[in-house]
């Protein structure tokens, strides 16, 4: 009988095990590009922990953002729709009510991440940048669109007419905030992981699986203040250079730091960890001041652009999975893209994705299955209401096609010769040309907020 019993409990504990969700863990950096960390060729920034999780896991050669700027790439990366089919294509849209160029937030009928978990019993938390609402409206703010613990940073007007100090972080909506005072952190970050670390130990509920989302800053242009003056110092760089690299560097350490505390708490024997970047890497810096130089540290690793560029440098972007004694270790040149990621979710959650998404799950590559793939990605950015700011890219196989202003020619690269597309050949194969520019007329659907948007009728 005693082992009747002891059998039922082991089955039974087997079976719970088999049906709990693992916990699914998004670590976003901010315009960091490919070449950046050591995984990916960066001979000079040290990133030893992002390099030794990459090698755990699988890295993907391929991986795309969903755009080349900041809020879009966010919004196809929280929705699963592309951005010729989202609502943001850009960090600022055409307001109609009044003409102006103004931010956008997210449809409340494109379902989010933090919804499609939460409804699935995740405890959802997020922490940083979110940059996918309007700051006037606290509804489109993270906290509203289903993260249950929400620490975002704002800038812009407030609801009563005032203006955000964007160095408030602010809980679950607009009534409390954390203000971070740079002189007692390294850098922003190490402030926001303390944030979460605080979270981890107060509000964590054991019952149920976590979907956590860190949105870093580094290495963003915007952290004017950094109380960390010494990392690389020695090599006599200019500050905004040492700057960056240090930034880098503090990230990579930051992250570990975190990984450190789920480890302890035994939340990543079951996890699914996903790293990437928001897009390429800036060439930016104070409004008075120098900009940095994207060539500097070479951050594309070779790749022709940068941010809001639909060249490779600014839309390929560091990325990779790990699944504890799950994922595949190795590499990958499976095409995938932010939109994938909501299907891959659903698909480690065990749960239906949203019809809404444009993506493919890629979890089949991370885990040495059978993977379906795209017949292309598309990409499209409109930076200001004018015809030569809509720019669009489309990858098929190995060519690639940008555009650059509605009427403009398209430009042709083959990645397999050319991955630095040096080499326009658009005029040595007019078929092609003509099979990428239906595609890019054809995924550019009509909005209001870009008027240059939806083919060129």
């Amino acid at each position: 009988m005693k082992r009747f019993i002891l059998l039922f409990l082991v089955v039974g504990a087997l079976a719970v095990q088999a049906t709990e969700k693992p916990n699914i863990i998004i670590l976003l950096a901010d315009d960091l590009g490919y070449g950046d960390l050591g995984c990916y060729g960066q001979e000079i920034i040290k990133t030893p922990n992002l390099d030794a999780l990459a090698a755990k896991g699988l890295r993907f050669t391929d991986f795309y953002a969903g755009c080349s700027v900041c809020s879009p790439s966010r919004g196809v990366l929280m929705t699963g729709i592309h951005a010729g089919h989202a609502t943001i294509r850009g960090n600022k849209g055409f307001i109609p009510v009044d003409g102006s160029w103004d931010r956008i937030a997210l449809k409340k009928s494109e379902v989010t991440l933090a919804e499609m978990l939460k409804g699935a019993g995740y405890q959802t938390a997020f922490v940083g940048k979110w940059h996918l609402g309007i700051p006037q409206d606290v509804s489109t703010w993270a906290a509203g669109r289903g993260f249950d613990f929400a620490v975002q940073e704002q800038w812009g007007p407030t609801p009563e007419g005032g203006k955000y100090d964007e160095r408030d972080h602010w809980v679950n909506g607009c009534t409390e905030s954390i203000f971070h005072d740079y002189t007692k952190h390294d850098c922003l970050d190490e402030f926001r992981t303390d944030i979460i670390m605080d979270f981890l130990k107060k509000g964590r509920d054991p019952e149920k699986p976590l979907f956590l989302f860190m949105s870093y800053r580094s290495p963003h242009a915007h952290e004017f203040h950094l109380r960390e003056t010494e990392r690389y110092k020695e090599h006599g760089w200019p500050e905004i250079e040492r700057r960056h690299a240090a930034r880098i560097t503090m990230l990579d350490e930051q992250i570990q730091r975190l990984l450190d505390r789920l480890e302890e708490m035994g939340e990543l024997d079951n996890a699914f960890i996903l790293f990437a970047s928001d897009n390429g890497p800036h060439a930016e810096g104070p409004k008075d001041g120098p900009k940095h130089d994207p060539l500097f540290f070479k951050s594309s690793n070779g790749l022709k652009g940068h941010k809001r560029d639909m060249y490779e440098g600014g839309v390929r972007v560091p990325g990779f999975a790990y699944w504890k004694g799950k994922s595949r270790q190795g590499l990958t040149d499976h095409q995938a893209t932010f939109y994938d990621v909501m299907p891959t979710l659903a698909e480690v959650a065990g749960i239906e994705c949203p019809k809404q998404t444009d993506g493919i799950s890629f979890l089949s590559e991370v885990l040495g299955k059978n993977q379906k793939k795209h017949d292309h990605l598309y990409w499209e950015i409109a930076e200001s209401n004018s015809a030569k700011a809509f720019r669009q890219g489309v990858r098929r196989g190995d060519w690639k096609a940008v555009r650059y202003g509605q009427q403009s020619k398209v430009e042709l690269y083959n990645l397999k010769t050319d991955l630095y597309e040096t080499k326009n050949v658009a005029a040595q194969h007019p078929e092609i040309v003509e099979r990428m520019e239906k595609i890019l007329n054809e995924e550019s659907t009509k909005t209001v907020h870009y008027p240059y948007a939806g083919g060129t009728d």
